[in-house]
Parts: structure tokens; sequence; C-alpha cells
């Protein structure tokens, strides 16, 4: 066996006779090599963050419309003595509702899909965080959207809601 440093002399001899045009770091050839895998994930990123925004308008969509057609309703909640608060705890919870269910439906999917997907790639995931994370959002995505819906239900004037049919 050779020591290295040994050798050291005889490759800055050789090194020095041969024409070096383009040099790099080890660094910028790392770089270089992962620009296909920073793609997909800023592509997944984007479609991602569009996926939500789709699932929050049409969450927000499916509240609205649910809360006009349920005026008459809420009205005569409100002249019975319902508060504005139990009003929009109403909407509130009624969107969680559905949110949840699709949670429920969507989280044996993630889990067997996860473990299915591990057996094409040697990358070791965070099964739980990869569950946790998106529900967390989309919950959150789901309060923010029902915020509008439930801000316009609780201020649903009884009389106005009872007089129109």
């Amino acid at each position: 066996m050779v020591e290295p440093r040994s050798l050291t002399n005889a490759v800055r001899r050789i090194v020095r006779d041969l024409p070096v045009k383009n040099t790099t770091t080890l660094a910028e050839q790392v770089d270089a090599s992962i620009v296909p895998e920073r793609l997909v994930a800023t592509l997944s990123g984007f479609f991602s963050a569009l996926g939500s925004l789709l699932a929050a308008i049409g969450l927000y969509g499916l509240l609205a419309f649910t809360v006009a057609r349920r005026a008459r309703e809420i009205g005569i909640r409100m002249a019975l003595g319902a508060s504005r608060g139990d009003v929009t705890d109403m909407v509130v919870r009624e969107a969680l509702l559905v949110v949840c269910s699709g949670v429920l439906i969507a989280l044996p999917i993630v889990i067997v899909g996860s473990r299915f997907g591990a057996h094409f790639q040697e990358v070791l995931v965070n099964r739980t965080a990869a569950a946790i994370i998106p529900i967390a959002v989309l919950a959150t995505i789901a309060v923010l959207a029902t915020y509008v819906p439930a801000s316009r239900a609780d201020r649903v004037d009884p009389l106005e809601a009872l007089r129109h049919d």
C-alpha cells in the first residue's frame, strides 16, 4: 500500500503539464447533479399549493351555497334565540365535519400508499409527519375557508330571512 502523501509531488508534476479548462468545486458538482430532483420538488410544491387553493375555493363555495340555502333556517334559529356565536359554531362545525370525513377516507389511502411507494424508493420517509402535516394544513385551510360564510351566516337578519320565501 502506498502512502497518499508520497504521491503529492508526482501528481502536482503531472497536473502542471495538463491543460485545465473547467474547474468546479465539489459543492457545484453536487448541486448540478440534483437539479432534476429540485425541479420535481419545486413542481410538487407548486401543484400541492394549487390543489390546496382549489380545495379551499371548493369548500368556500360549498359553504357559501349552504349558508345561502339555509338562510331561512338560520333566521328562524336566530328569531328563536340562537346567538351569533351559535350560528357561527354551527357553520364551522359542519365544515369541519366535511373535512374530517375526508380525512378519515384519505388517511388509510395515505398509509397504504406510503408503504407501497416505499418499495420503489430507497428514501426513508417519516410516515407520521407525511400524514399529519397535510392534514393540519388542510384543517387550517378549512377553518380559513369557513370564515366568510360563517360571518355571513351570523349577520342574517331574522326578519329578512323569514320574509323571503
